[in-house]
């Protein structure tokens, strides 16, 4: 992918963080509508007023831009840019009251994502990664773990649920299990805290915003065949703190 100037796109994608923040933080452990979609996952009027208002800047600054978000659905593109949106990732924690849910935002240039944030608004803590740059985390440069084998690995997944069939294989193959945090698990990895998080039933609002950031933290995401993830991937993901590790973990994968 040649070079881009995403400056201004990074400059925007903070102001719609800081936009989130200020919707998401007076409903936290407060009063809100809470509803079940039909996939059974929750949401709530948090989730859905913040898209909102993200899309309704987007529309504002670039009309040309496509949006898809997680509440809202896909404004094609005209352009070949695409923002993606996931107004609370983790809206199971935000629900009980939990400080590890994120907001995701993304910017995609023909599928591929280039531009990425997470941010924990009551934590006031934000991940940026751009294609090419260094990953910030609250404005410094971060970087991954080196880690060369599954044995010393510190492993996270969202829920045993999305891994059924290889969860206990995980807790015996790797030095460490952790459960919990979706985004913010990412976020760990490319501080240094993490080495493998690996998950499946995902959706491109899911990951795209996490693919800059783990990249340009000096990791690796892909899909669970080493296939690059794009904004037509759904499914299984992996992120790796170190490259080293791919090799072992899809053999692992393939068990």
């Amino acid at each position: 992918m040649p070079t881009l100037d995403l400056s201004k796109d990074i400059q925007f994608a903070h102001h719609l963080a800081d936009l989130a923040r200020d919707v998401i933080n007076p409903y936290f452990r407060g009063d809100f509508s809470l509803a079940q979609k039909s996939d059974l996952s929750p949401v709530t009027q948090a989730d859905q007023e913040t898209e909102k208002k993200l899309r309704a800047l987007i529309e504002q600054h670039f009309p040309d831009d496509g949006i898809r978000g997680e509440e809202f659905g896909f404004k094609p593109s005209r352009n070949g840019r695409t923002w993606v949106l996931d107004p609370i990732d983790g809206t199971k924690s935000f629900v009980v009251g939990r400080p590890t849910f994120g907001t995701l935002i993304a910017l995609c240039h023909d599928s591929r994502p280039v531009l990425g944030i997470i941010d924990q608004p009551i934590l006031k803590e934000r991940w940026v990664g751009a294609h090419g740059t260094p990953t910030l985390f609250q404005g410094q440069p971060v970087k991954t773990t080196a880690c060369l084998n599954m044995a010393s690995a510190r492993c996270s997944s969202t829920s045993p649920l999305q891994i059924p069939h290889l969860w206990e294989k995980l807790y015996k193959k790797t030095c460490m299990m952790v459960w919990g945090g979706d985004c913010y698990s990412y976020g760990l990895m490319a501080n240094g805290g993490i080495d493998i998080v690996i998950e499946s039933g995902m959706k491109p609002y899911d990951f795209c915003a996490l693919i800059p950031i783990i990249q340009g933290a000096g990791g690796v995401m892909c899909d669970w065949h080493g296939q690059d993830l794009t904004l037509e991937s759904e499914g299984e993901c992996l992120a790796v703190s170190d490259k080293a590790l791919i090799p072992e973990i899809l053999d692992f994968l393939k068990s």
